[in-house]
């Protein structure tokens, strides 16, 4: 995706040719067959099939990273492209071809994928590759992307990047990187300060899965509670029969709750986004044992909505993208409120029709959505702001 907005921040949109829409048909044809099985699975149990692991033929996030990976990517003959490895983390570099005039903004891109698929591979667009778990164990990719972090800061010149204008930004878990990474980069004092983070609908804490996006959008594609809690459980390398137990909160202790309850709360929603219905949850048994099994989706490393607010007020200005149709939209408005209660400049755009992954399909043609594209015009328009 992030090529798409390189190439936004420079030149104007191109339609998608006729060539390109027929090669994505092509694959699709190849491949819908072994698929119809697996979509059916997904829309009815809202988790990938087992039975592929059970036979041998592949894992569930194999099939997330053949589908994934399998999008042919959206390229321009404006941009200029380089692939590189800092501590063995696959960089993509975008720069436009016309030389520079003067010092640019730099951009650093997390990819969304739960932190288990999703690549700057051929078929990807993406700037930061960083290593996918359970592979590459959790809190890896956070150290994946520190690594690419502070390789980019540490050689602005060779890009010819404006130290006050860097850019940190990620879509769903890369947006939850890109917030970890702000926090962590307020102790380097020897790097230039972010000067802002862009976060499209982040996923930001794993505390309450009862929100109000959580029951309005139970059942809306293409991200399920039960399907953001099992990707949860698969990235932290945890079995992954805790999953209804985690759905209904259990593995957090009252003292928790009662701790974090001024930061995550459906109190803390506006109204008007409790109005397609909302029931607070009735209470639940805490389970210990679970509690224990998955300790770590309570951490600030995992759930960044969690920091102090000694750290919050200190973070760079703020653009937060939230989609009407999306699980995680209220993770994005209860981290706009604590900015905002901390003295952050927040810009929020908010999609009333737009889904979770909708910028996945912008550039390509009838595939397309209006509301992916008004997002992208959006961010675009905010970063040529800074």
């Amino acid at each position: 995706m992030w090529n798409r907005i390189a190439k936004r921040l420079q030149v104007k949109q191109s339609s998608v040719t006729l060539k390109s829409i027929k090669q994505f048909n092509d694959f699709s044809i190849v491949t819908i067959t072994p698929l119809k099985y697996c979509l059916y699975y997904f829309l009815k149990y809202n988790t990938p099939p087992p039975i592929l692991e059970k036979l041998g033929i592949c894992s569930d996030l194999s099939l997330l990273r053949f589908v994934s990976d399998g999008i042919p990517p959206w390229r321009d003959s404006k941009l200029l492209i380089k692939d590189l490895k800092v501590d063995e983390v696959p960089l993509r570099i975008y720069q436009p071809k016309q030389p520079p005039t003067g010092k640019r903004r730099g951009i650093l891109y997390f990819h969304g994928g739960a932190g288990t698929f999703g690549s700057i591979s051929k078929k990807s667009a993406k700037l930061v590759g960083y290593r996918l778990a359970p592979e590459h164990p959790y809190p890896g990719q956070y150290f994946d992307c520190l690594n690419a972090t502070l390789y980019f800061m540490r050689n602005l010149e060779e890009y010819h990047v404006d130290p006050t204008l860097i850019i940190i930004g990620g879509d769903s878990c890369g947006a939850n990187f890109a917030t970890v990474i702000c926090q962590i980069l307020l102790n380097k004092r020897d790097l230039p300060k972010v000067r802002a983070q862009v976060l499209i609908y982040p996923g930001l804490q794993g505390l309450d899965f009862h929100l109000p996006s959580y029951q309005q959008n139970a059942s809306v594609p293409i991200l399920v509670p039960k399907l953001v809690i099992y990707l949860g459980l698969r990235y932290l390398n945890k079995n992954t029969s805790f999953l209804d137990d985690i759905l209904q909160n259990c593995y957090v202790p009252d003292s928790m709750k009662l701790k974090y309850k001024k930061w995550v709360s459906a109190d803390n929603i506006p109204d008007k986004f409790k109005i397609r219905g909302y029931k607070p949850q009735k209470s639940t048994s805490y389970k210990p044992e679970v509690h224990e099994a998955v300790k770590e989706l309570l951490t600030t490393t995992f759930s960044p909505l969690l920091a102090e607010d000694s750290i919050i007020c200190q973070l760079p200005q703020s653009y937060i993208v939230t989609c009407e149709f999306d699980v995680l939209r209220d993770d994005g408005l209860l981290y706009k409120k604590r900015l905002e209660d901390n003295g952050v400049q927040v810009s929020w755009y908010h999609s009333e029709s737009g889904f979770h992954g909708v910028l996945g399909f912008f550039g390509y043609g009838i595939f397309s959505f209006l509301s992916g594209k008004k997002i992208m015009d959006n961010i675009v328009n905010y970063i040529n702001s800074l």
